[in-house]
């Protein structure tokens, strides 16, 4: 008669998935916080099922069949997070306004550590990295609940249609349906192609030191030598969206000039490089302002989105709650 295996042992077993297993839900959900809900929903499923899981399937496909079902449900309401440059067309500064959307509209930024297991091939760490791109995670909203799980599993995780179908209960013949429609959809909203990051290369890190110089010195002419002509603004949870120098440069010496004397501390998002962007504190040092998530396309930025929801997302990154003004 087999042992049948104690507490912890199964708690361990089960908690050696948790990364992975957040990783995807994010990329079904566009939530790190839901993601993370989900994740622990799968847990306490699996926990309670665990007399039932006759071993027909390993404990991780087992998960991701629990996983896969708690996504679903919570995508019933067909709800799809975007970012600002996918729901609004860019204005010209003159006609820029913040309006405010619920949280529930925004896709949300996630942490590398949160969602991306380690493993040992480069290539795996690097199709990882792609698959959360704030663009590519956009893009996935626009497939259908089950076409966005597919997609995932058979091009992202690499499971084997069959997998697919029986994690889905249903046929191999479904599946490439599904996964060719998903395709489909995914190149009518084909993600910009942008640069991941770490580990930085030479170019990207003098890109990027050149920009903290720039916004830290509000050197606006040296900052649109690094931007895009297409370059993009945007600050959820506003839906303001602002394209090109000339928009991104006037609205950050109108509205935007309270960033003046900011300082920007280093950190990584969704596979590429970020920013924690701190104000100056009229009681004296800095405070939180926004997380800056940069985009590179060909050794320019193409795109930044500053999470202003700095009571989330700082906490959730591990960043400092204020900085200490410089020493004299």
């Amino acid at each position: 008669m087999a042992e049948t295996a104690a507490p912890e042992d199964t708690e361990a077993r089960l908690e050696e998935h948790r990364k992975e297993l957040t990783g995807y839900c994010y990329r079904m959900l566009g939530s790190a916080f839901e993601a993370e809900d989900a994740v622990q929903e799968t847990m306490i499923r699996a926990w309670r099922s665990l007399e039932r899981f006759e071993g027909r399937s390993s404990l991780r496909s087992w998960l991701y069949r629990i996983a896969t079902n708690v996504c679903l449900d919570a995508l019933n309401a067909g709800n799809r997070r975007a970012r600002p440059v996918d729901l609004t067309e860019a204005v010209p500064v003159a006609r820029a306004q913040l309006t405010s959307r619920p949280e529930a509209t925004w896709l949300e930024p996630v942490p590398d550590g949160r969602v991306l297991p380690q493993v040992s091939d480069p290539a795996e760490t690097a199709l990882a990295r792609e698959s959360v791109r704030l663009a590519f995670v956009a893009a996935l909203q626009h497939l259908p609940a089950k076409q966005r799980a597919v997609l995932i599993l058979r091009e992202v995780l690499a499971w084997k249609a069959s997998e697919v179908a029986e994690l889905l209960d249903t046929s191999v013949a479904s599946v490439n349906s599904a996964l060719q429609r998903a395709r489909a959809t995914l190149a009518a909203h084909a993600p910009a192609r942008t640069q991941t990051a770490d580990p930085l290369d030479a170019g990207q890190r003098d890109l990027l030191d050149r920009y903290v110089a720039a916004f830290e010195a509000y050197d606006m002419a040296a900052l649109t030598a690094l931007l895009h002509e297409d370059a993009t603004l945007s600050m959820p949870p506003y839906d303001l969206c602002l394209r090109g120098h000339d928009d991104i440069v006037g609205w950050m010496l109108g509205v935007g000039s309270v960033c003046r004397g900011s300082r920007l501390i280093p950190t990584v998002a969704n596979g590429t490089p970020a920013f924690a962007h701190y104000h100056p504190d009229p009681q004296g040092g800095f405070s939180p302002w926004a997380l800056m998530v940069i985009e590179i396309t060909d050794g320019r930025v193409s795109g930044i989105t500053s999470f202003l929801d700095v009571q989330r997302w700082f906490p959730l990154f591990g960043l400092p709650e204020r900085l200490d003004p410089p020493e004299a």
